[in-house]
């Protein structure tokens, strides 16, 4: 409303004259405006990831959600280049895309304000706006997605593994059992026929040459229908060592003079219901594989041991349920294997040896009679570096292993250290880093020595323990402390690895004063071992 005064010829008021004008509809309109607004923001901002407006790259407008993603605040994101919100290796793919107007869903890494990579979804429109053309662009994290889809391969991959191996099973336990038969035969006959037969006579030499080649034959049949779980077997209750202790004159002759055999009882173990010609077997044949990857002198070792596994770690172990186990362990200082050849390592028909000179059965047979007790093995192998076989055999009574399992309890005792972890195998990495997180430390997780080095230098804060692998590719574990020292002289070192402590010894590492802990490792046995290292015991 507008007011306008009037006067008279003298100049006096005389009156007030008004104007008003009716401006509902512009009130309704400039409402209806404010709330679009509102709720257009609203809708903005609860948007499922970040969505920004920009011009060749710099932000214009920009949700919530983007800062959530990325770390940086609303006014830092106005008017900054987007393309610092992706990884280096990704801005050239990107800003082609921006260059082309391309407007399908495509992935890239971003980085979070903190330097944190991770894998990102993108899809973009291009819109007018005040008189050119921009791009809208939706920003999704799709960490948890890619875990869980890294999670599905890996649990198809084992799938696929079982399935093969116990494929592979029936087939050979189908064909031993018939071919056994006719071996029965084979042998009878020839059995009856040399009992009629002189020594002198021509044909002794050639039935006696049957005969040896049928049981040869049987042999590998019987290492076939171990594989197969098929075996027939007389489990009673036994101790191992008492068992080991029985093989080892045997098995020094099977080995050579060349090569030291090292018997390591391990101390009140429980006693294992098992097959005591089924721990022969085992031994023979592992022992076999041990002379031959060895070249000229060297060692084996044979070593039993309790072991009480948790959920952790069965959770990255396939085929393994906790519980308490007897281990028995055979190791050599041989020429190790590869990750390929560890692949198939227990393939029946499977071998690296020359033709002629494996059947490529002993440790498919090994697998057979150990999984046929409900027991697993785990080995340890690097080239170059020997071998280490570890065979677990659950202990007689055991009520836990394969029912329930025992509970994983957080330990109530909390570190706050910065903890630098070292591991080659990234399922190893990943438990053991959330072990030491579930702990209350901080962890900075490296799979190579390289990638350690590089976190050290880049991290703005102290790191107070080193705890990395001993045997790893580019440099070992020993190597990786010794250049780390040099810089940080104060570093607490704890070494882990899947070797034995005996083995390890050999590399040097467990010198007086060294720390070190033997995979697998509960979270107690890890707590247990970091107050040590830490010195707060």
């Amino acid at each position: 409303m507008n007011y306008y005064p009037f006067h008279d010829a003298k100049n006096e008021l005389k009156g007030v004259v008004s104007r008003a004008l009716d401006i509902t509809d512009r009130k309704r309109s400039e409402d209806a405006l404010r709330e679009s607004e509102a709720r257009f923001r609203a809708l903005h901002n609860a948007s499922f990831g970040g969505i920004a407006i920009h011009d060749k790259g710099v932000i214009l407008e920009c949700n919530q959600g983007l800062s959530e993603i990325s770390g940086f605040g609303y006014d830092e994101l106005i008017g900054m280049d987007g393309l610092l919100l992706i990884a280096e290796q990704s801005r050239e793919a990107v800003m082609r895309n921006i260059r082309s107007g391309y407007e399908q869903p495509y992935e890239a890494f971003g980085v979070r304000k903190n330097g944190e990579e991770y894998p990102l979804r993108l899809e973009a429109r291009n819109i007018p706006h005040k008189g050119k053309t921009v791009r809208v662009v939706e920003f999704r994290d799709i960490t948890e997605r890619k875990r869980a889809e890294a999670e599905h391969a890996k649990l198809q991959e084992q799938l696929i593994q079982a399935q093969k191996m116990e494929t592979v099973g029936r087939l050979a336990g189908g064909v031993a059992h018939d071919f056994n038969n006719m071996l029965g035969v084979i042998l009878g006959y020839t059995e009856m026929t040399l009992e009629q037969v002189s020594p002198g006579h021509p044909m002794y030499k050639a039935l006696h040459g049957i005969q040896q080649a049928a049981q040869r034959s049987a042999d590998l049949t019987g290492q076939l229908l171990a594989f197969a779980r098929k075996q027939a077997i007389a489990p009673r209750i036994i101790d191992l060592n008492e068992t080991v202790e029985r093989m080892l004159k045997m098995l020094r002759r099977l080995i050579g003079e060349d090569i030291d055999l090292i018997w390591l009882p391990g101390r009140n173990l429980e006693p294992i219901k098992m097959d005591p010609t089924q721990i022969d077997k085992i031994l023979a044949n592992l022992c076999i594989n041990a002379r031959d990857a060895i070249a000229g002198v060297g060692k084996v070792t044979i070593e039993t041991a309790a072991a009480s596994l948790d959920e952790a770690w069965c959770a990255v172990h396939n085929e393994t349920v906790p519980g308490e186990y007897m281990l028995l362990a055979i190791s050599d200082n041989g020429c190790g294997m590869d990750r390929e050849t560890l692949s198939h390592l227990f393939e029946p028909f499977f071998t690296t040896k020359e033709q002629g000179k494996g059947t490529g059965l002993g440790l498919a047979s090994v697998y057979g009679a150990v999984t046929q007790n409900k027991g697993f093995i785990n080995v340890y192998s690097e080239p170059g570096q020997g071998t280490t076989f570890k065979i677990y055999l659950r202990a007689y009574g055991d009520q836990s292993a394969g029912v329930e399992g025992k509970t994983l309890e957080l330990p109530a005792e909390h570190g706050s250290e910065t903890i630098l972890l070292v591991e080659d195998e990234p399922a190893i990495l990943e438990m053991t880093m959330m072990m030491l997180e579930r702990l209350g430390y901080t962890v900075l997780a490296a799979a190579t020595p390289g990638e350690a080095i590089r976190l050290a230098h880049e991290h703005a804060g102290s790191i107070d323990l080193l705890m990395t692998d001993v045997v790893m590719p580019e440099m070992n574990g020993q190597e990786l402390a010794g250049y780390l020292l040099a810089h940080s002289p104060n570093l607490k070192c704890l070494f882990m690895s899947g070797y034995t402590a005996n083995v390890i010894a050999q590399h040097g590492v467990l010198d007086k004063g060294v720390h070190f802990i033997q995979k697998p490792f509960t979270m107690e046995d890890l707590k247990r071992k970091l107050g040590q290292t830490l010195n707060r015991e």
